[in-house]
């Protein structure tokens, strides 16, 4: 739903008809990613691989997948989607590389899954950019906050859980972080830039600019 809110408002327009038509498949079955990742759940693939067919039924011509510890699995998936995907991995870092050329140090805020199999570490390392992450106190906090009861994935975006991500935020900021990037999909719902000293580096927004210019249409500058 914020991936979709994000494309309608970064798209430069002067009526309805100037936005992109698009194509919404919300699939919550979907099996937690990083209790896969983890080995601790069943993949999620054969779900992803089925979403990307009914994508395609429904006249989608390509796909944009909010859920970046998803990326993960995404080489699993890409031979068997009849559709192309944009990464959010591969936007992310060129935008770094073209925007936050001076940064060195990268400060991850994420789910364990992704922190873990360091996904952005891999890409941002390629342009020549050092990721440092929370520490595992600092993280167990911030997958309760995430994931737990009364946590943003059930509709919290205040309070402990915004508190407690804005904290780890911080935290690494004083380690020498000189971005932030929100590397959860539920992280920008809590974390804006207002919040941190340092730029916030936001995936979802990079994406869905990307998705606009890929459909054709125009996105705010």
């Amino acid at each position: 739903a914020y991936m979709f809110q994000l494309i309608v408002k970064q798209t430069k327009v002067n009526r309805d008809q100037d936005h992109p038509p698009c194509v919404l498949l919300s699939l919550p079955q979907i099996p937690p990613r990083t209790e896969a990742i983890l080995g601790k759940g069943p993949s999620p693939v054969p779900l992803m691989i089925d979403g990307a067919h009914r994508l395609q039924a429904a006249g989608a011509d390509f796909i944009i997948m909010p859920c970046i510890t998803a990326h993960y699995f995404l080489a699993e998936v890409i031979p068997h989607s009849p559709l192309p995907f944009i990464s959010l991995l591969e936007e992310c870092s060129s935008w770094v590389q073209t925007n936050l050329s001076p940064a060195q140090t990268l400060g991850l805020v994420a789910s364990t899954g992704t922190v873990i199999s360091k996904l952005f570490h891999h890409f941002m390392e390629k342009i020549g950019k050092k990721v440092i992450q929370p520490s595992p106190e600092e993280q167990e906090k911030l997958m309760t906050a995430i994931f737990g009861p009364g946590g943003i994935k059930a509709g919290v975006t205040s309070g402990p859980p915004k508190e407690i991500v804005v904290t780890t935020a911080n935290s690494l900021i004083k380690r020498g972080a000189e971005a932030i990037i929100a590397g959860c999909t539920e992280i920008p719902l809590v974390l804006s830039p207002s919040d941190i000293s340092v730029p916030l580096i936001e995936p979802m927004k990079i994406g869905a600019r990307k998705a606009i210019i890929e459909a054709g249409c125009e996105p705010i500058e």
